[in-house]
């Protein structure tokens, strides 16, 4: 056992929490069947339902969250993860609380940093360094604390200055809706780890946005979770961990199904994976982000997953939340 496996170990264990998604883009049946699909998610025994937040083919986030807090009754309702470049904050932390207190306290914040330069430059929007997008984030969230608590915000920083800004309406939930920050590199893991409630672990990306097939492994996940627990000190145990699984394949032969998988990566499928590396069938197995075999194995190893990492908020695509489903009950409560 690594030091990393055995630190995880000794810190206590969350119970477990899950996530569906959704855009409203054609696939799902379009903005017009947005609201059934959050529904189903509930009905299904989801915790949560995240919507992103891009400019492309889907449903306005904050829009859709207003509808659904009217539609659904029990499942929390988030972002996953808004870009910051959007928003100012002050405008943001209104919407937030507005959301909070129609849905009767359901909300889960999702902010990033913004990543998809595309989208800035097709809006005519500047599209910062990552240094500099990573600073105004942090600002950010620090304004988004003191607005969500219904405080009063004097705030003068490098990007953004709040001048006895009252946070209206107050929220819900006390003393805020959580935060949930999401990032892969050090620098974004770290400032999440100061800010932040919930923390989505993502693996890192190529500069065309394609996922990096090493950053998939167990060994690249504890190294994620350990430069929180490093920089989050005695706030650790107050984060609460999510990664979403990217795939999920149900079948009677584990091993049989992951060298399938690694064929269909030499052969360049997925096409948004970059192949910089390549795993081992144990590596597949192992992965946090691929769920291979039958419901009972898909748990065990999500608790396998937990127990090395602590990580316990599981997140799942639009396209595998019926796929999903049948593991939820067999995790529920642990």
């Amino acid at each position: 056992m690594s030091s990393a496996d055995a630190a995880a170990t000794t810190a206590p264990l969350r119970t477990f929490r899950f996530a569906a998604g959704g855009e409203g883009n054609p696939d799902e049946g379009g903005a017009r069947r947005f609201v059934k699909l959050a529904q189903k998610a509930e009905e299904l025994g989801f915790d949560s339902f995240m919507i992103p937040d891009h400019l492309g083919n889907q449903v306005g986030p904050i829009a859709a969250l207003g509808a659904l807090a009217v539609a659904t009754d029990k499942i929390r309702l988030g972002t996953a993860v808004l870009a910051n470049g959007f928003r100012h904050p002050a405008v943001l932390a209104k919407d937030a609380t507005t959301i909070d207190q129609i849905s009767g306290g359901r909300l889960e914040l999702g902010i990033g940093a913004g990543w998809l330069k595309e989208e800035y430059d097709k809006a005519g929007m500047a599209y910062e360094s990552p240094g500099v997008r990573i600073e105004k984030l942090d600002e950010s969230l620090t304004i988004l604390d003191t607005l969500m608590r219904g405080q009063e915000c004097h705030f003068q920083g490098k990007h953004y200055q709040v001048n006895g800004l009252q946070g209206s309406p107050r929220p819900r939930q006390g003393p805020r809706p959580p935060i949930a920050v999401g990032g892969g590199g050090p620098k974004m893991l770290a400032m999440a780890a100061k800010h932040a409630d919930i923390i989505s672990l993502v693996p890192s990306t190529t500069r065309e946005g394609k996922l990096k097939l090493s950053e998939i492994t167990m060994e690249k996940s504890i190294e994620r979770v350990e430069l929180i627990r490093a920089a989050a000190g005695d706030r650790f145990a107050d984060i609460e961990l999510n990664w979403t699984i990217t795939t999920i394949l149900i079948s009677d032969d584990r091993e049989q199904t992951a060298e399938m998988v690694i064929g269909a990566l030499d052969n360049g499928f997925p096409p948004n994976m970059e192949v910089d590396t390549r795993l081992t069938v144990e590596q597949i197995l192992e992965s946090p982000y691929i769920a291979i075999g039958s419901f009972e194995e898909i748990a065990d190893q999500i608790r396998n997953v937990r127990a090395r990492t602590t990580m316990s908020y599981v997140g799942v695509f639009p396209t595998q939340m019926d796929a999903f489903a049948p593991v939820i009950p067999l995790l529920a409560g642990e």
